[in-house]
């Protein structure tokens, strides 16, 4: 937990210092983390690139809980919405 919170940190102070155009980024609150398999990185790297794209017919909420049955991760949705 403490490692994740100190990449947001150090992550979000770069990314202001990148242009006033990210002068407002944040980050949400809470986190999740998942490994991805060395082999796979090009494709989560072009996923990450079309992200906005992609979001347009498909829900972060509905993307999240698809991934999460997919995979069989146990969840509240009291707690992952926040």
């Amino acid at each position: 937990m403490d490692l994740l919170e100190e990449i947001k940190k150090q992550s979000s102070k770069w990314i202001k210092n990148q242009g006033n155009q990210y002068s407002n980024f944040y980050w949400q609150d809470g986190y999740g983390i998942f490994s991805v398999n060395p082999t796979q990185v090009n494709v989560v790297v072009e996923y990450i690139k079309n992200q906005e794209e992609h979001h347009r017919t498909v829900s972060f909420q509905d993307e999240l809980r698809a991934f999460l049955k997919k995979y069989n991760v146990e969840y509240d949705e009291r707690y992952i919405w926040k």
